[in-house]
């Protein structure tokens, strides 16, 4: 253990070429970190575009840009020719998510920190990111009116101030807004609403729904949260 210690802790040499055991220390450290950020991802993820793939391939990506930095050194020439080798290569997978994308920088300056010999950055740098996602995940920070939503429903007539359905909104919205209404006129058929909605307490969004549906002459009643919208 005081052997891999040290190991980890020595200096990058940037004069000399690496033994092969600096390599594969460099490799199973950047294998090993590229999980954590991994195991990060996966335990903070929300919304529906999850995949496996860009799972493991925060993993790939850290342990290949750790063996990029070896393989480079300090020769210049392997830059260049590395960069003239990247450039034939044509990525066409677009990152939706700028979450995602912030991820694949973490492996990729870890990658870099492992293959350039720099493992105690590459570790305090991996734990202070972690710690950091993880914060952010479980505050929610950055979350803004988390409880808006959108009302539609049908009704045989006209729904005015004074009217229940208003009253039942009054009760478990902040703050609510007519955004469109179509067909129907008073004593006439079924017309359409659409309202905008500011919810107080979202828990309570089946107990608001069973009030409207109580409402006599309402109908299809669809209660769909914001942020459900957000995260697909």
């Amino acid at each position: 253990m005081n052997q891999l210690w040290e190991i980890l802790n020595a200096p990058a040499s940037m004069g000399t070429a690496y033994s092969a055991e600096s390599v594969l220390s460099s490799l199973l450290l950047a294998f090993v970190l590229g999980q954590v950020l991994a195991w990060v991802y996966y335990f903070t993820h929300v919304g529906l575009s999850y995949s496996k793939g860009f799972v493991q391939s925060i993993i790939v990506v850290t342990i290949v840009v750790s063996l990029i930095m070896v393989v480079i050194g300090n020769n210049i020439t392997r830059a260049f020719g590395l960069m003239g080798a990247l450039s034939i290569i044509r990525f066409r997978n677009v990152v939706k998510d700028t979450r995602d994308m912030v991820f694949i920088f973490c492996a990729l300056v870890v990658g870099m920190a492992t293959g350039t010999q720099a493992h105690s950055i590459a570790i305090v740098g991996t734990i202070v990111l972690s710690l950091t996602l993880l914060y952010l995940h479980v505050t929610g920070f950055g979350t803004h009116l988390s409880h808006n939503g959108f009302l539609r429903f049908t009704f045989e007539g006209r729904v005015g101030p004074d009217h229940p359905v208003t009253g039942v909104l009054k009760r478990f919205c902040r703050n609510f807004s007519l955004i469109s209404t179509s067909g129907g006129a008073e004593g006439g058929p079924e017309a359409e609403y659409a309202y905008h909605l500011m919810i107080r307490n979202s828990s309570k969004n089946e107990e608001m729904l069973a009030k409207l549906e109580a409402i006599k002459g309402i109908g299809n009643i669809n209660l769909t949260m914001q942020e459900r919208l957000l995260e697909v």
